[in-house]
């Protein structure tokens, strides 16, 4: 990384092993530029229930160790697949976990569309969460990186010319963001 990379977090919403949308976060990781440092969380399966009552004492370490990376991080770059036409609960709980937290709001943010056919529900869904949690969304739509499913890997991803453009396309939203003063 060098002295002026963007850093980005990158956040899967799949908790499957062989997830498109961590692998299309993987691929961006590796098309990165010079200007953009991408960094993969990877402690979606590790996060509790979200429960008020434990904002109130003690966060858990693993929340505080997501909150952190947020923190640390001048962007997200989000990629989330649909299940039953929403947002899966797994990253529906990471965000609630982050409602409260001081390290969220105002933050950028862009969204993934990794399914070839269209996934609008859950996208528009998210959309509004983060709208509701003050994240400035960086494109009004999810940037399309058109995967044909589960089970595909980031290696899959970059030998496609076209997957590249896409992700390239989204990491100049993201190397174009203004550093803070």
């Amino acid at each position: 990384m060098t002295a002026t990379a963007q850093r980005v977090l990158c956040l899967s919403g799949s908790l499957r092993r062989m997830s498109s949308n961590t692998a299309a976060l993987e691929a961006a990781q590796r098309l990165a530029p010079p200007a953009l440092e991408l960094v993969l969380y990877d402690g979606l399966g590790r996060l509790p229930l979200f429960n008020p009552d434990d904002e109130a004492a003690a966060v858990p370490v693993p929340v505080r160790a997501l909150r952190e990376a947020v923190g640390r991080a001048d962007a997200l770059l989000i990629a989330c697949p649909e299940y039953a036409h929403g947002v899966p609960g797994a990253f529906k709980n990471l965000l609630d976990w982050l409602v409260g937290s001081l390290e969220f709001p105002g933050k950028p943010v862009l969204l993934l569309n990794t399914a070839a056919r269209g996934s609008y529900h859950a996208q528009e869904a998210l959309a509004e969460i983060l709208f509701t949690m003050s994240a400035q969304l960086l494109a009004a739509r999810p940037m399309p990186v058109a995967l044909p499913g589960a089970g595909c890997t980031a290696a899959q991803v970059l030998a496609s010319a076209e997957r590249c453009a896409e992700l390239h396309a989204a990491l100049d939203i993201l190397a174009d963001i203004p550093r803070p003063s």
